[in-house]
């Protein structure tokens, strides 16, 4: 029996996957579950499996190409079987990887999807990302000759066509000026969704100053125990992981995503981690992280950390979060407010670690502090619960032996 591959939607309105490598050629055998191949979407490169086993056939597809979600690209098949025929080849879009074609690109190979008239079919169907992206550069639809099935005019189209716009009379492409610098596919899409989340969701914030002396104190007493176990040094977001988990459970508002039929509260905790990559930030998610243990986060996080910043997380890598923390202690920032990812309902933003002059018992003390910033989307929870929140999870940062159970 013959299985298809087709491009996959890994994100909500996705419409096309650019195909990066083949990781097997035509005629391999492969494995359900392997690595098959790896595309890019708006938000990472990512690895696709293999659905299932048999020999790799019929390629269509080629890297660079920039395939509609759903087309066949290629087919698993048994030994001697034939894949079925009919197989069209998969469109191949120059897209501009970052927003607009590059200098190298000829200013002849630009012109041949412009015209100064009217596409063949006036009122010729637009994809939405394109309708969107021809708003953004200005770019007059009309003007615009598409390249998908039955002249649809798809996003590179429209960006090839705002290139154009932006060359001199003499038909030479400008060259990108020094003090400008155009985001990556990744670098556009943050910054749509934080605006999106900005001025849709209303956020408020609850800042807590909590002493560290008890996370330090764990961390120390933990680490060589796993170390030598795991061969892996935690960290304190490891920790903070495992607490925060623990003490949502306890708290479903803040562990809830918003709908349009009403508040969704989750059972599990599936913990977003914000890790810095060259084009922006990525979410990474470590799935169960209420029961999962402090050694187990450390390893999921590495692997994630070390795939999110290689461009090869998976599509379950960034899947289902449903709270998300974002430390940047190690950079020395003292305290932030972070932006809420829909639809969850709230983000933790957690400062550096330092020592700081504080009244215990009505003296000045020498303490290690850090400032904890809970950002909330106030149609699911209110001032209250973002305070008894951070209230328990200040008593669990103050005794994680005991929160952790260790």
């Amino acid at each position: 029996m013959a299985f298809s591959v087709v491009m996959p939607a890994l994100e909500m309105a996705q419409e096309t996957g650019k195909l990066i490598a083949w990781r097997k050629k035509e005629g391999d055998r492969v494995t359900k579950g392997e690595p098959l191949l790896e595309i890019e979407t708006d938000k990472a490169v990512m690895e696709v499996e293999a659905p299932a086993d048999g020999i790799l056939a019929a390629i269509t597809a080629s890297a660079g190409a920039d395939i509609p979600v759903g087309q066949t690209i290629a087919w698993i098949v048994e030994p001697g079987e034939k894949p079925p025929a009919g197989n069209e080849p998969a469109t191949t879009v120059p897209a501009a990887r970052g927003g607009l074609p590059g200098k190298t690109e000829s200013h002849a190979a630009l012109a041949a999807a412009v015209t100064s008239e009217p596409p063949a079919a006036h009122g010729a169907r637009i994809s939405p990302k394109a309708r969107r992206l021809a708003k953004e550069l200005g770019v007059d639809i009309a003007s615009v000759r598409g390249s998908g099935a039955g002249g649809e005019i798809l996003a590179p189209d429209v960006q090839t066509a705002a290139a154009l716009v932006a060359s001199d009379a003499g038909g030479v492409l400008r060259k990108k000026t020094s003090n400008i610098e155009v985001p990556s596919s990744i670098g556009r899409l943050m910054a749509e969704r934080t605006t999106q989340s900005w001025t849709s969701v209303p956020h408020f914030f609850v800042t807590r100053e909590i002493e560290a002396s008890a996370l330090n104190e764990c961390r120390e007493k933990l680490t060589p125990e796993i170390e030598r176990a795991h061969n892996i040094r935690i960290t304190h977001t490891d920790l903070l992981v495992a607490l925060v988990a623990r003490v949502l459970l306890k708290h479903p508002r803040l562990n809830a995503s918003w709908t349009a039929e009403g508040i969704r509260l989750h059972d599990h905790v599936n913990m977003g981690v914000a890790i810095a990559v060259n084009d922006g930030v990525v979410a990474a998610v470590i799935p169960n992280a209420h029961t999962a243990s402090v050694a187990e986060i450390a390893t999921q996080r590495r692997g994630l950390a070390e795939r999110a910043r290689a461009g090869k997380l998976r599509p379950a890598d960034i899947a289902d979060a449903t709270f998300t923390i974002s430390n940047l202690g190690m950079y020395r920032v003292d305290q932030f407010s972070a932006i809420i990812t829909p639809p969850q309902s709230a983000i933790l933003a957690v400062g550096s670690i330092a020592d700081r002059v504080v009244a215990v018992d009505g003296r000045p003390t020498v303490r290690p502090m850090m400032t904890l910033t809970l950002s909330c989307d106030h149609r699911a929870v209110d001032g209250g619960r973002a305070a008894a929140f951070t209230s328990d999870l200040a008593e669990a940062i103050g005794r994680p032996d005991e929160s952790l159970g260790s």
